[in-house]
């Protein structure tokens, strides 16, 4: 895999710049809550050396009703100031599932502007298997100012989804597990209804990913776009459960140079509790 450190870079990229002054190493684990597992708990535990423990619940738009929304850029900015990560640096964003939320903090990074940002592929467990350390300190960190630049296109909203649900321009494709997107699996939150939007195509995030859970190559992911009917010469949304693992979509296709993508932030989380916005069952 070739290193792009504005996607996504290797475990041996990560060990040859871990001492890099201008590094700033972020541990973005999150779990839907039936894993039963504490992210900040394992981070306290075990982290790689100078990661900071970047909170996806808790860095995120407080006035809103629905889970983990992009926060509003001043609380961005002072957030990631008091982490000590600003202008200048170059951020590796990694989880301990291996790759399911460190790309939804990609997303947030380069929704606020900041292009240096990539994600460490196959995230804690390669890192760990491949015997290299860890440390149970948090780093100290020093304040550093950020400029802030929000970038509009990279984000969709309910009315917008709707509308390009109705026209279908551009395609939505949808990160969840088959089950889900048909509608013969419960979701996991409550009050939820069963299904998709309308119009969109089902990817689920697990099919771009080797059993390592390293990104597949540029074709691999190249060629499971195009099998679930996506026309990469179009723009695309992107939507799963609640905007986490759209993400990794929208990583995936900024890694094969389709730059033409947005992020449905609200997801099913939204989608699925309106009443008045229309839901398909089925494979289509």
């Amino acid at each position: 895999m070739a290193d792009n450190p504005k996607t996504l870079v290797s475990t041996d990229w990560l060990a040859q710049h871990l001492k890099d002054p201008d590094l700033r190493l972020l541990d973005a684990s999150w779990y839907l809550p039936d894993a039963g597992r504490d992210p900040k708990a394992e981070y306290n535990q075990a982290h790689i050396p100078g990661a900071r423990f970047f909170d996806i619940d808790e860095i995120s738009d407080g006035r809103s009703d629905m889970p983990h929304m992009a926060p509003p850029a001043e609380k961005f900015m002072s957030r990631m100031r008091a982490m000590g990560v600003g202008d200048g640096h170059q951020v590796v964003v990694y989880d301990g599932a291996g790759l399911l939320s460190a790309a939804r903090v990609w997303w947030l990074f380069r929704l606020m502007g900041q292009e240096n940002v990539a994600v460490l592929d196959g995230g804690l467990p390669k890192w760990v298997a491949e015997g290299r350390p860890t440390e149970d300190m948090p780093p100290i960190p020093r304040d550093r100012h950020m400029t802030v630049r929000f970038q509009n296109q990279l984000v969709r909203d309910v009315t917008q989804v709707a509308q390009a649900s109705k026209l279908k321009a551009p395609q939505i494709v949808d990160a969840r597990a088959a089950a889900r997107f048909r509608g013969d699996a419960p979701e996991p939150r409550e009050g939820l209804r069963a299904g998709h939007i309308p119009g969109a195509r089902n990817l689920p995030y697990t099919e771009l990913l080797n059993d390592d859970k390293t990104l597949k190559s540029v074709a691999e992911t190249k060629a499971a776009f195009e099998a679930a009917g996506i026309d990469l010469s179009h723009p695309v949304i992107t939507t799963c459960g609640s905007g986490i693992t759209a993400a990794i979509l929208a990583l995936a296709l900024e890694r094969m140079g389709h730059t033409d993508w947005s992020l449905y932030d609200g997801s099913w989380a939204e989608w699925g509790m309106f009443p008045t916005v229309p839901v398909a069952t089925g494979d289509a």
